[in-house]
């Protein structure tokens, strides 16, 4: 929603589609949205506060706009996504006072 983050992930990517099942004529279902992870080995904590309010701010009725690589085209460039949602970040233990493995994921993206 036009703010940056604190600290750019170390890896992010498209996550694969699961496979809802097959169609009459024998072709795979896929759902029509993807989603979108990013992760980090280590996150200061006002960058995971930033993650969090992302989240606490649409988790029951909003949705974020969000600026990702566009998926499966040439050239590598970006493209907001609206009506998307977040899944809760995910935060592993801690190292003095860093967050270890850190996960976002980005949901609806249409």
């Amino acid at each position: 929603n036009g703010t940056p983050l604190l600290l750019m992930p170390e890896e992010a990517g498209w996550v694969s589609k699961e496979l809802i099942g097959i169609s009459g004529n024998g072709r795979p279902t896929y759902p029509t949205v993807r989603e979108f992870e990013m992760t980090w080995s280590m996150m200061d904590m006002d960058s995971f506060a930033q993650l969090q309010g992302f989240y606490n701010n649409i988790q029951s009725t909003g949705t974020v706009i969000v600026d990702l690589p566009k998926y499966a085209t040439a050239p590598y460039q970006f493209y907001s996504y609206s009506g998307c949602t977040l899944k809760e970040p995910e935060i592993g233990k801690f190292f003095e006072y860093y967050a270890q493995n850190v996960q976002l994921l980005i949901l609806m993206v249409k």
